[in-house]
């Protein structure tokens, strides 16, 4: 630990004295002027600084002046008058020099903060938050959050919800809202007096400016399924591009599991276990990891696959990323060639459907689609073993087969 060497010795501050006075060694020791009381010189290994020292309210407080040469003896020693001449009228030049750079701080600052605190954010999050800066927020970056208003809230909100769409305004608002909830607990002055006493995202809350966005409810139905199985089977044959088998292996692949689609686009071989028929997500939603039973059908989808791997991710790309990105373009031709619009949630939102009109148990339903049930007493007690899992899966599977007017394969 480094020592601190204080003297009671004072000396007129001059240039001369400051030049000629060595650095410590280790620690910090300090020379005191003797014309002004309280204004010395800081001295550390290898800097030199002025400084003021005060009892202000009762306690002692030290500010830093400046550093030598950056500013000269007098131009310290009237900067410490400035400072006295506060003090003397009550003031706590401190606590008004901590209060003025707070109100500085600007959005960009504290969403850089925010992003440091939230050290468990996932790297898809990371990046949504900080297009959101880049794009919607992107003129308010340099603005300090305490001239952030309610007006401008609602405004913003409009506008994002005219040019990009109702859900991305609420979405943004949000993010907005979390951020400076955020700011109002990590910036308060020395007087414990937060920079921001009330949230302006508040405002679209207080008076219902939200929009009202009905949420997704889109599958692909009963009747559609075989068109779409079909469509998705010619991509396969299309020749057209060297992705296109592992593309519908990949929309299959979501269709029999209810997986999200980086779940199923990051799933490495090392994860897929054949002998035990198997597959285990580790990085999931909600930080729980999921493993999956591996129907017929999938065990044949996968071992097919694992035949001809090249890769170590099971629907590798061409990318960068090394894993499939969503295929639009794929998506686009099978939508065309069987006349059912859908997007990749639509296929894990069709898993569900089916679970749900087979009657599979609710709670092995939340485990396959791995939700979470917080304030369920009873599924505390269920054990999430994989082998409970496989019965329901199989008969899932067997019901899309049929669906799609494939022969279904015997009971497990």
């Amino acid at each position: 630990m480094a020592s601190t060497q204080n003297t009671n010795q004072k000396v007129k501050l001059t240039k001369s004295v400051v030049d000629r006075t060595p650095f410590p060694d280790a620690g910090q020791s300090f020379l005191r002027d003797s014309l002004l009381n309280g204004f010395a010189l800081r001295l550390t290994p290898g800097s030199k600084s002025f400084i003021l020292e005060k009892r202000i309210h009762g306690k002692v407080k030290r500010v830093t002046l400046g550093r030598y040469p950056d500013i000269t003896v007098e131009q310290a020693r009237n900067e410490a008058h400035k400072w006295l001449g506060q003090i003397a009228t009550g003031e706590n030049p401190i606590a008004n020099k901590n209060r003025a750079q707070m109100k500085g701080t600007t959005l960009g600052e504290a969403f850089e903060a925010f992003l440091s605190a939230r050290k468990s954010l996932k790297p898809k999050t990371i990046y949504d938050y900080r297009r959101m800066m880049e794009t919607i927020f992107a003129d308010w970056k340099s603005k300090p959050i305490s001239g952030l208003t309610k007006e401008m809230v609602v405004r913003r909100h409009t506008e994002v919800g005219e040019n990009r769409g109702e859900a991305s305004a609420n979405l943004a608002l949000r993010f907005l809202r979390s951020l400076l909830n955020f700011a109002m607990e990590q910036y308060e002055t020395l007087d414990g007096d937060p920079l921001i006493r009330d949230n302006p995202v508040a405002r679209l809350t207080r008076t219902r400016a939200w929009y009202r966005v009905e949420r997704r409810q889109t599958v692909i139905k009963p009747h559609q399924l075989p068109a779409w199985h079909q469509a998705v089977l010619a991509l396969k044959e299309d020749g057209k591009s060297p992705q296109s088998d592992t593309i519908a292996d990949y929309l299959l692949c979501l269709l029999f599991t209810g997986l999200r689609r980086q779940e199923a686009a990051q799933l490495e071989w090392s994860r897929v276990d054949l002998k035990h028929r198997t597959l285990t997500i580790q990085d999931t939603k909600n930080r729980e990891p999921l493993t999956l039973p591996l129907s017929d059908f999938l065990m044949g989808l996968f071992e097919a696959r694992k035949a001809v791997a090249t890769s170590r991710y099971v629907f590798p790309g061409e990318g960068k990323a090394g894993y499939l990105v969503e295929p639009r373009k794929q998506m686009a031709n099978v939508m065309i060639e069987s006349g059912v619009k859908f997007t990749i949630h639509d296929l894990r939102r069709t898993f569900i459907t089916v679970a749900e009109s087979l009657d599979i148990s609710a709670y092995a339903l939340k485990r396959l689609v791995n939700h979470k049930m917080s304030g369920d007493v009873t599924a505390g007690y269920i054990v999430a073993d994989v082998e409970r899992l496989r019965e329901p899966m199989q008969r899932i599977s067997d019901y899309l087969i049929r669906t799609i007017g494939k022969k279904p394969t015997a009971p497990v």
